[in-house]
Order: C-alpha cells, then structure tokens, then sequence
C-alpha cells in the first residue's frame, strides 16, 4: 500500500502529466483496465485507449490548460484532492474547479478516477 507521501508524489506527478498535455503519457498513469470518470456523473472511460481518447479530444478542443491540485488528502490507497483547471480557448479561457478521487493500485497506477464538479463549479473569462 502506497505511503501518504509516496501519494502526494504521485498526485504532484500527475499535475506534471496533466500539464504535459501528452493523451499516452496521461493514459500510462492508469492501470491498463483503469477507470475515469470526469465528470463523476457521465460514463466512465474504462481501459488506457478510452482514458487517452478523452484527453485526445480534451487537447484538440482547447489551446492550452493549467491544472492544478491543492488540499491532497490520503487514507490507505486512496487519494483526494481540490482541483482547478484553467482551460484557454480561442476566445477566452474557461474554468473549472471540483475535487478528484483517486483508488490506486497495487502497481502504483490510478485503478480509478472521478472527477466531481457540475455546471456552477464552471466560469468564463
């Protein structure tokens, strides 16, 4: 079982990915039948392909983003954290904030990802 440190680690590695903007080096954080959900309330994506097809049309969609995390708690293999990502797009830059929670696996890859936020926690700038 992952330390608390080995899964703040982990999560600041994550940001590091996030920010990357690389749909494979992304995927490559999941375990190969990982789930993510994002947000926590539509179908999950389920397996690395699916994980980075999300990511694929993510990127294709927006110029570029910053992501990022605060407030990471930890308890056994799970991890939870604030998040907020700035989304630039060809007019404007889009924001959203919420909180993910991570299950990691035995290998120290994400096993499963939701992502909790709804319309009010977006805004436009």
């Amino acid at each position: 079982m992952p330390t608390p440190d080995e899964l703040r680690s982990f999560i600041d590695h994550y940001v590091n990915t996030i920010n990357q903007r690389d749909p494979a080096a992304i995927a490559a954080l999941f375990a190969e039948d990982g789930v993510q959900a994002d947000p926590a309330s539509q179908p999950a994506n389920i397996g690395r392909s699916a994980i980075a097809e999300f990511f694929v049309n993510g990127i294709a969609a927006s110029e570029d983003w910053t992501f990022e995390a605060t407030n990471v708690h930890t308890c056994a293999s799970t991890v939870a954290f604030d998040f907020a990502i700035a989304v630039r797009l060809g007019e404007g830059t889009m924001r959203v904030s919420g909180i993910e929670v991570f299950e990691i696996d035995g290998s120290g890859l994400i096993a499963s990802a939701q992502a909790y936020w709804d319309d009010t926690d977006v805004s436009f700038a």
